[in-house]
């Protein structure tokens, strides 16, 4: 697979005196805010939840696709990225959380912990474990 950002579009609509986001990338994704601000930050965590969602059911994460007109981009919050990217990177791979432990020499349980949405892992870690994937991490700043 060629690289992959973890920033997915968005569309805000004002509706009823609230900001109604959607995503296209993830149709199960919908969430709404009191204002702008406010709808950036439900955004970001219902796009996380949604991700997280798709790794504890085992499908498909998305590729991005480009934003239009009327979008918004949407990163998806640095360690559930790092997640996400070594779920996908284990998946493409086609091998077991017990292949991957034994390549980080560890339990499977520290494997199953790297993917598990809700435990806090460290990054240096998921990036050890795409290391043994062929895979590298790579975080960027932006401007907000």
């Amino acid at each position: 697979m060629k690289d992959f950002g973890f920033v997915y579009p968005a569309r805000f609509r004002a509706r009823a005196g609230t900001i109604l986001v959607r995503f296209r990338n993830f149709p199960e994704a919908l969430t709404e805010g009191e204002n702008n601000d406010d709808a950036m930050v439900q955004a970001a965590d219902c796009l996380e939840e949604a991700i997280a969602g798709r790794i504890r059911r085992g499908d498909d994460i998305p590729v991005p696709s480009r934003s239009l007109k009327n979008e918004r981009m949407i990163p998806v919050p640095a360690p559930m990225a790092g997640k996400a990217a070594l779920y996908i990177a284990l998946r493409e791979a086609k091998i077991s959380r017990v292949e991957l432990a034994a390549r980080l020499g560890c339990d499977e349980k520290e494997v199953r912990r790297l993917l598990d949405p809700h435990h806090a892992s460290k990054l240096p870690r998921i990036q050890q474990a795409l290391v043994q994937l062929g895979k590298r991490l790579v975080l960027e700043m932006r401007a907000a």
